[in-house]
């Protein structure tokens, strides 16, 4: 099926434009590279029966600072589309920023782009939100640190479902910040984040990782907190193999 502009085969809430691409299509580079013409709403996908993949456009009010914190209403979307559907004893966890793991194996994960040009303190024109995640195995079995949705008894292995309930999600986490702020997105996600007892962790207004460490002073003024910044960690997407651009196996 040829690439469309006019893509309905999807589920998808009201603001949403679908376009569809061929099964070695690229959405997140597609995504990026019609974001300023085709603007917000516009949601890219690419059809395959293995990997989901998408990308959705943004147009924030926010700051490009503060604007990149969509990174964390994306995981959370996410999540919650794959909790629907999920055996409930397996939990699905985050290892920040952007991998999604299931049951401790990694399934995949999202990645955040902005023009080149954007300057800090405005908003930008445009962001561009990816989602992939790994239906079923290219190559051996599933193991402990890497696996796929069907190797864990997932319910739903349809591609357009799942990218229709993850629309719907990232609407309801958008919705809640508009209304709420940012604290009930940045307390879902920090609530998914793979434990460690050992800390007290929050989300600076930056969208940096804080890292209180419990008993124990941190490094620099006394009491201060661990800072882990966003951005140079957005850049090395340690879920996704650069050979492949595909969820590490």
């Amino acid at each position: 099926m040829p690439n469309s502009p006019h893509d309905n085969t999807l589920d998808l809430p009201p603001g949403f434009r679908a376009i569809g691409l061929r099964e070695l299509g690229d959405a997140y580079a597609r995504a990026i590279e019609i974001a300023g013409t085709e603007g917000a709403g516009t949601l890219v996908w690419t059809r395959r029966f293995d990997i989901v993949e998408v990308a959705v456009v943004l147009e924030p009010e926010e700051p490009l600072a503060i604007a990149r914190r969509a990174i964390y209403a994306g995981m959370n979307a996410a999540a919650d589309s794959l909790a629907a559907h999920c055996p409930p004893e397996k939990p699905i966890t985050f290892a920040w920023p952007d991998t999604i793991m299931f049951d401790g194996g990694l399934i995949g994960g999202a990645r955040l782009a902005w023009p080149t040009d954007a300057a800090e303190d405005q908003p930008p024109q445009w962001l561009v939100l990816g989602l992939m995640m790994r239906l079923m195995m290219h190559v051996g079995p599933a193991s402990r640190d890497r696996t796929s949705l069907e190797a864990e008894g997932f319910d739903i292995l349809e591609p357009r479902l799942l990218i229709g309930s993850f629309a719907r999600h990232l609407m309801v986490h958008f919705h809640t910040w508009h209304e709420s702020g940012f604290k009930p997105i940045g307390a879902d996600y920090l609530a998914r984040l793979s434990p460690d007892r050992s800390a007290r962790r929050g989300i600076d207004a930056n969208g940096d990782l804080l890292v209180h460490r419990v008993g124990k002073a941190a490094s620099g003024e006394h009491g201060a907190a661990e800072r882990h910044p966003l951005v140079p960690a957005l850049a090395a997407s340690g879920w996704l193999d650069p050979s492949s651009g595909e969820p590490l196996i």
